[in-house]
């Protein structure tokens, strides 16, 4: 008779390890974790570890222990604007390539069995396991399912159908750069030129920079176009993007009404949708992972494997409710007609925004519990949106004279404390 795990893990990324880890940590041991590439394997992404990744690899007995640029300040900039902020914690930022391996030997070394090489062709649920098939041919069963794998992940296509979506774009590149200083930069000026979304410039150990961008599905964009914003986004800062090496890949948005669960069934970060406002997803996947293996642990031992509650489970977690403020505020600020402007003006001109948002990436503030924040927030900006959409036009004007190198390079900064403010 052929062996039945208890849990099959499609994907060995923070999704899949963390799960894992989750799982040992239940006592939920006949595991085995499934990874189409060998390690160590690259992987575009910005490489951020924000506050809550601190919480959540704590929270799984998880270690940091590749390098990593502890970046203790974000500059946000518009054309001719920059604002920087200092957050209560720094983010950590590494390298896929490094981070990933270590979290599989993390599991590996508590027993957790990872099979590299083994891709996943397909999945079909009966009624007293699940067949998962590898492109090898191999057929394997187990009790339960964790889609881990991504964006194209075989587990949510199962779950989805043919329902169609336009998903989130991102390019990435790393490259040598001489960067001043370790700050992380969130630039927006590419929405004046089409952009949904912003370009980054990180700071990686061995000066190097993590570069890329994003852009919010709310107007189509082929990918020579959005390399083009990225290379003449990145001019001002003296880097230039070489023609081919930049890696694009879609990703899909959180979305609460989504289906991230069937029967035997159920997915975990990319799989399940990453932040929407910032593109943010290895926090998330790792949050998302804690309930992914309360969930199954519980499942295992009651035999309540139809995870209908899983959703709301996802939803009502700390991860889904600020996922979920985030996909409201992306629709405003990302939406594809000229009203961006007036939410933009928002971000920027009101200190108490920026403030509520370091203190989230730090991780020392949940932001989905700071509504009457965010409303005073607003209602201040109701008095102020027309002469802060004239401070934004004429950011954005700057940024694109023949002087806007130097514009933004030597534009004055302002700085402010990621802590509450002591009035409102």
């Amino acid at each position: 008779m052929a062996r039945v795990f208890d849990v099959i893990v499609v994907g060995a990324g923070p999704a899949g390890t963390s799960t894992a880890a989750r799982l040992h940590q239940h006592g939920v041991k006949d595991v085995v974790v499934l990874e189409r590439y060998d390690f160590p394997r690259d992987k575009p992404c910005g490489g951020g570890l924000t506050g809550h990744c601190d919480e959540a690899l704590a929270a799984l007995d998880l270690r940091l222990t590749v390098p990593f640029v502890p970046s203790a300040q974000a500059r946000v900039r518009m054309g001719g604007f920059v604002r920087t902020v200092t957050m209560g914690r720094p983010v950590n930022v590494i390298r896929r390539i490094e981070f990933d391996r270590s979290l599989v030997e993390q599991v590996q070394a508590r027993g957790v069995e990872v099979r590299v090489g083994a891709a996943v062709e397909s999945v079909r649920v009966d009624r007293e396991a699940v067949t998962v098939r590898l492109e090898s041919g191999e057929e394997l069963l187990a009790r339960v399912v964790v889609g881990a794998d991504g964006a194209a992940s075989v587990v949510r296509k199962h779950l989805t159908g043919n329902a169609k979506a336009m998903p989130h774009r991102l390019f990435m590149q790393e490259l040598p750069a001489q960067l001043t200083d370790t700050a992380m930069v969130y630039d927006f000026t590419p929405m004046s030129a089409g952009l949904r979304g912003y370009l980054w410039v990180f700071p990686v150990k061995g000066g190097r920079a993590n570069v890329g961008l994003m852009h919010y599905p709310s107007s189509r964009k082929g990918g020579p176009e959005l390399l083009r914003l990225l290379r003449d986004g990145l001019s001002p800062y003296g880097i230039a993007l070489p023609a081919r090496g930049a890696r694009g890949w879609p990703v899909w948005g959180y979305d609460p009404g989504a289906p991230v669960s069937a029967p035997r069934l159920l997915t975990v970060g990319d799989a399940a949708g990453i932040d929407g406002l910032t593109g943010e997803g290895i926090a998330v996947a790792m949050e998302q992972a804690q309930v992914a293996g309360d969930t199954v642990a519980r499942a295992l031992t009651d035999g309540g494997v139809a995870f209908r509650g899983y959703r709301r489970a996802l939803r009502r977690a700390t991860v889904g409710r600020e996922l979920a403020l985030d996909r409201w505020l992306a629709r405003l600020l990302y939406q594809a007609g000229p009203g961006w402007r007036r939410w933009m003006s928002l971000v920027l001109f009101d200190p108490d925004v920026l403030e509520m948002y370091a203190a989230r990436v730090s991780g020392s503030e949940v932001l989905a519990d700071q509504k009457l924040r965010l409303w005073r927030a607003l209602v201040r900006h109701v008095g102020a949106w027309g002469s802060r959409t004239r401070q934004l036009e004429a950011a954005m004007a700057a940024a694109w004279t023949p002087d806007a190198a130097q514009s933004v390079a030597s534009s004055p900064t302002s700085s402010f404390s990621s802590s509450p403010p002591s009035s409102s």
